[in-house]
């Protein structure tokens, strides 16, 4: 089969893509070569900037089915019917490793979902964990510069991370997840995904529920020891890259149960009277007697990308793109990401990033944005204002039939540090898991505490563990002390 004939980006034949044009055969080089001007200022152009998080990525398209009638819940036209399917493209991701990362480092993973429905893009941005380490997005760029590296030498700093972690227990219940098994999954096939935010739902009638989204694996839940993710990391970087995308070619493709937790607001109140958690504090879990999770639809993952670039790299998720039918909640965190994401994405990819096709809406879209870099679909011909309405708008609350919701309290920076409860439910975490686990978490937990210089770190961090589980904290504390020589057995016993 011939190739097609070379041309330029403008679609100009190429003469010669052998010999640039010089004076005489030995040159120099005239300027006039614009095909080897093009190709160089190309070339020098073609790596967009990483993500500062997430930068190391898999993706592919599939499809979600709607299994079962969640419509007295939701008007979003999506889920109107069992049996109805949607579009849709997941990116799997390490979190804090550059995008030359191995997969198989102990990170939480990245699982984004975007469903292209017909009302619009809906993104669903979450992790392979139901929690995170921090409440309040003012903290995020402090955490993430300690997860990557150190200004002065360029390297990644145990003493930076658990710094960090030390001074902020309400990181302790994620911690403790990641350096539990789950903390490096077998792949991208073999863990659960989550929306990890508190999200609501609104029916037709303008009602509306709290709601956090679950997606469990049907292949089954499973983990990589940290011998074997070290072995791979080193043998095969791209483990889980190589691993999704062989299954989806080989036609085995990988499918998640959706499930949602449900929560009416006579319910968070009352719940929260009981416990005295926050049911919009991101390091916290619903208890799954208190919300039993309700089964929605099936993710199935069955085209891998084409291109990985144009599709993997340039997808352009934000957590602030839903549907009518489906809205936010007044979770800090989420509240910070709403804005965050999207600008980080008009940077990175630029501004008119929803034109490429990965981001573009599989429905009819219209906008008074115009121009600008990659303004693929500039409106033409069409008015690019929106004309004053004398009569003003009915938006009844945010919007398509949302209410809204009341805000109570004095505006103000609120410090709830000692306050509230950091250590029952990541105390609870250490607990649920059988022996053989909690040792292997201790263990990991010893093995990266002692890499920190520091022992006032290393003290405040056992303290913590300890608060949450006296047989945790000692644990650590012993294996600890073991690596290290030092006495921290006495700080754990003191904490508990």
């Amino acid at each position: 089969m011939d190739s097609p004939r070379l041309t330029t980006a403008s679609g100009i034949p190429v003469a010669d893509n052998q010999n640039s044009i010089t004076a005489g055969p030995r040159g120099p080089i005239l300027l006039q070569d614009f095909h080897l001007i093009e190709k160089l200022q190309h070339f020098n152009r073609e790596r967009i900037p990483e993500r500062v998080v997430h930068a190391k990525g898999s993706g592919a398209y599939g499809t979600f089915t709607v299994t079962h009638d969640i419509t007295k819940y939701t008007k979003a036209r999506l889920f109107s019917q069992v049996g109805k399917k949607t579009e849709t493209f997941v990116r799997f991701s390490t979190v804090g490793g550059e995008r030359g990362s191995a997969d198989t480092e102990r990170d939480p993973r990245g699982f984004a979902i975007r469903f292209y429905t017909e009302e619009g893009n809906w993104d669903l941005a979450g992790n392979n964990t139901p929690m995170f380490f921090i409440k309040d997005p003012i903290k995020f760029p402090d955490f993430v510069h300690t997860q990557k590296r150190d200004p002065q030498t360029n390297l990644k700093s145990a003493d930076m991370m658990w710094d960090f972690w030390s001074q902020a227990p309400e990181s302790l219940h994620q911690v403790t997840m990641l350096f539990s098994d789950r903390g490096t999954p077998d792949g991208y096939r073999h863990m659960d995904g989550f929306g990890s935010h508190t999200f609501s739902l609104v029916n037709a009638a303008g009602e509306r529920v709290w709601v956090k989204w679950h997606f469990k694996t049907q292949q089954g839940i499973r983990n990589l020891s940290a011998q074997d993710a070290v072995r791979l990391a080193g043998q095969d970087p791209d483990y889980a890259q190589r691993d999704l995308f062989e299954a989806i070619r080989s036609g085995n493709f990988p499918r998640w149960t959706a499930f949602i937790q449900v929560m009416t607001e006579a319910e968070r109140v009352a719940w929260e009277q009981r416990t005295g958690w926050n049911a919009f504090d991101l390091t916290k879990v619903w208890p799954h007697r208190d919300f039993p999770r309700l089964p929605v639809g099936v993710l199935e993952l069955d085209r891998n990308p084409d291109n990985y670039h144009a599709d993997v790299e340039q997808v352009a998720f934000s957590p602030a793109n839903v549907v009518p039918g489906l809205g936010y909640s007044p979770d800090k965190m989420l509240q910070g990401r709403l804005f965050a994401y999207h600008d980080a994405q008009l940077y990175r990819v630029g501004t008119n990033h929803q034109h490429l096709p990965v981001n573009r809406p599989r429905c009819p879209f219209h906008n008074q944005q115009r121009d600008g870099a990659m303004a693929i679909h500039n409106g033409g011909a069409t008015r690019n204002y929106d004309p004053v309405q004398g009569h003003g708008s009915d938006t009844r609350g945010f919007g398509h039939g949302d209410p809204g919701w009341a805000l109570d309290g004095v505006a103000g920076r609120y410090d709830a540090r000692g306050t509230e409860d950091d250590y029952t439910q990541a105390g609870n975490l250490f607990r649920l898991m059988p022996a053989d686990e909690q040792d292997r978490l201790t263990t990991n937990i010893a093995g990266a505490l002692a890499a920190v210089t520091s022992a006032a770190i290393r003290e405040r961090q056992i303290a913590h563990f300890s608060k949450a589980d006296a047989r945790y904290g000692a644990e650590v504390a012993r294996k600890l002390q073991d690596k290290t020589g030092g006495a921290t057995v006495s700080v754990a016993k003191e904490a508990a």
